[in-house]
């Protein structure tokens, strides 16, 4: 065969000579192209640029600039980084390395217990980039689990991996594999499929297992930058060695590094557990334990808010309140599944003296037994629950980050039994009423994701997995989302949709949850008596809107930087005298708000007026009413606005009853929005 046939996403077709590769394919398509290419799909499989292409195949080029092109670059950019570490530091052992969001990582046990420094960086930092100029190919090759052993038999935590995914774990270690224990980031590093290990080399010196693809070679990166090191447990096991992990970003340009490296610096002011300090909202205090917050009185009042918005849209929703208590005999888990599937992420179980309790990790099994406390009708159905319910969960401390991965949290909890001829309908009604809550919060931009069946960690038929997925995925069509599929990422007892929010600097965070179940009901028992006086089993939705308070609450901090609207802030307004004399009327103005609704508050004129007004927007309040001669004179006040800059900013001689008036009709409207929000 001289030529071959390829066909291209557009449903054009081309001739290429047989033996050509996916970069020869750009190259005939434009040399932007060919330069931009950093991989292709093949076929529906991911490939490197390189690999000849058969005849007949559908290809698609992956450039620098995508989502999938980044992937590459930052995988690839990860095995530069593990080469530079090794060739200056002798006898280092490499682990992982994966490309993270926005980012890469590599873990390495460094000899005599060495841990990296500051000056260290600089110096893998120079190495890598000459390997990058250095323009080493990316060659792969294939080979069996035991050829692969032997490659790395001076490389003990690769060994580990090949045997791990294999199955043929090491008498210390064996059936991890069978159990379903092998970290996924070891398959996605190390491309072990039956007996067919691959791997990468650079050079003579360097060879690393990867599933690939790759650039083609070193030349194609050098747009990345060394962040920081930190430790990192093997596997996450406490119980293992201690890691030294080198953090870095990459990117397809001097310019998208940069315009990143930005956003990091406007992501570090923002962080939620400065700007909790820094605002009296709350604290972690070590006496508690990690990943266990106390509530300071204004970051209270922001909670209170928010659960108060989510209490009235529930009960306009069509939702009946629940409460359950906060642990439990362990059958209800051994019942529900989670003892089999989620023990590692629950507490430790308290013996008492008629029987084992846990702290509840989830509501819905409490949920299933209010369900069953009598008997149902289909009238009944949709029967909606609700429940703002606090669970506890088990962290690793290495994971816990403020109130964005913590140990005891409350969810906005919602479980939904019905019909399955009701099912797509109430989906469908659950994605309006999730994205009304998040818009009513600010947020606008979303993205969708559908997880599917994990192949080793599921219960119920595939039948019913597959009629519960495609249910989901008909709500998702029926609003004409667009949506991404991750496979193998739903929880073991049933497929979900996850919808991600793009903050006020552009990162995503994963919030909302609508998940289908078909396994709760059937595990529980649970029935209703149809309309034909048989007994069917109901569907079961999970539904968290807020994911959970806590958790909402700090990405909303870091969307606002702490600059919550008007509705939501914890202090509205602050009155500031000018001197002592001004005092008394202060104190009226600050009744006069307080007694309209208003959350308002004074401080004395115990400092200068100047550093007074800089302390109260520091604390980020929406208006600052200064008051002198002329305002108690006439009944004014001077409006300073949050934001504002300078004298030209400031509004004086205000009437007080057409600024209470004026601010009482902002905070309706925002409330008004957020309650209609669609």
């Amino acid at each position: 065969m001289s030529t071959i046939s390829i066909s291209l996403p557009d449903g054009s077709a081309r001739e290429l000579p047989a033996g050509a590769s996916a970069l020869d394919l750009a190259a005939t398509i434009g040399s932007r192209l060919a330069q931009a290419a950093v991989a292709a799909t093949i076929n529906g499989s991911e490939a490197d640029l390189t690999r000849p292409i058969p005849d007949g195949a559908q290809v698609a080029i992956i450039t620098n600039n995508t989502d999938a092109g980044r992937h590459v670059l930052r995988h690839s950019t990860a095995h530069v980084l593990a080469q530079a570490v090794t060739r200056l530091f002798p006898g280092a052992k490499f682990t992982i390395g994966p490309a993270i969001e926005n980012g890469f990582y590599y873990d390495f046990d460094l000899p005599n217990g060495k841990t990296f420094s500051d000056e260290d960086l600089v110096a893998i930092d120079a190495e890598m980039r000459s390997i990058v100029a250095a323009d080493q190919p990316f060659t792969r090759s294939e080979m069996t689990p035991e050829e692969a052993k032997a490659l790395f038999a001076d490389q003990p935590y690769k060994v580990e991996i090949i045997e791990r995914v294999t199955g043929n774990a090491t008498a210390n270690d064996a059936g991890a594999a069978d159990r379903g224990e092998v970290d996924p980031r070891e398959v996605d590093h190390g491309e072990i499929s039956g007996d067919i290990v691959s791997v990468y080399r650079n050079t003579d010196d360097f060879v690393d297992m990867c599933v690939g693809p790759h650039v083609p070679s070193t030349g194609r990166l050098g747009h990345f930058k060394l962040q920081r090191v930190s430790g990192a447990y093997w596997r996450g096991n406490e119980k293992g060695p201690m890691l030294q992990r080198i953090y870095g970003t990459a990117w397809e340009s001097k310019q998208a590094l940069a315009d990143h490296l930005v956003m990091l610096e406007e992501a570090a002011k923002r962080d939620h557990r400065k700007l909790a300090n820094d605002l009296d909202l709350l604290s972690f205090p070590s006496e508690l334990g990690g990943g266990l917050a106390v509530w300071h009185p204004k970051g209270a009042i922001i909670r209170k808010l928010m659960e108060d918005y989510s209490r009235s849209r529930h009960e306009s929703g069509g939702y009946d309140f629940v409460f359950t208590p906060h642990l439990t005999k362990s059958t209800l888990y051994e019942t529900s599944g989670h003892l089999a599937w989620y023990a590692d992420g629950m507490y430790p179980p308290m013996e008492m003296d008629n029987g084992t309790y846990y702290m509840k990790p989830m509501n819905c099994p409490m949920h299933c037994l209010i369900y069953r406390s009598r008997q149902r009708s289909y009238r009944e159905l949709p029967l909606r629950l609700f429940e703002l319910g606090t669970v506890y969960r088990y962290e690793r401390a290495g994971t816990l980050h403020g109130l964005l991965r913590i140990r005891g949290f409350t969810q906005d909890d919602s479980h939904i039994f019905c019909t399955r001829e009701q099912l797509a309908d109430e989906i469908t009604s659950l994605l309006d009423f999730v994205l009304s809550v998040l818009r009513a919060f600010g947020f606008e931009d979303f993205t969708f994701n559908l997880s599917t069946k994990d192949p080793n960690k599921y219960v119920g038929s595939d039948e019913i997995w597959e009629e519960a997925t495609n249910a989901l995925r008909e709500a998702l069509e029926r609003h004409g989302l667009e949506y991404s599929v991750k496979h193998g990422d739903a929880a073991f007892y049933g497929p979900k949709i996850d919808i991600d929010v793009r903050d006020a600097i552009g990162r995503s965070w994963q919030l909302s949850t609508i998940q289908a179940d078909f396994n709760h009901p059937e595990r529980f028992e649970l029935e209703y008596v149809g309309s034909d006086n048989e007994r069917h089993r109901p569907i079961m939705l999970h539904r968290a809107l807020f994911g959970s308070v806590e958790r909402f609450f700090g990405v909303l901090l870091e969307h606002y930087a702490g600059n919550f609207p008007t509705w939501l802030a914890p202090e509205q307004v602050r009155v500031l005298p000018v001197s002592t004399a001004h005092e008394e009327y202060a104190a009226e103005v600050l009744a006069a708000l307080r007694s309209a609704g208003l959350r308002a508050d004074t401080i004395a004129a115990n400092d200068g007026l100047g550093k007074r007004i800089r302390s109260s927007k520091l604390e980020k309040i929406p208006y600052i009413l200064v008051v002198g001669d002329d305002d108690v004179a006439h009944r004014t006040v001077g409006v300073n606005p949050r934001g504002g800059q300078g004298d030209e900013a400031v509004e004086r001689g205000v009437d007080l009853a057409t600024f209470i008036e004026r601010l009482i009709d902002e905070v309706a409207a925002s409330t008004e929005r957020a309650l209609t929000a669609t």
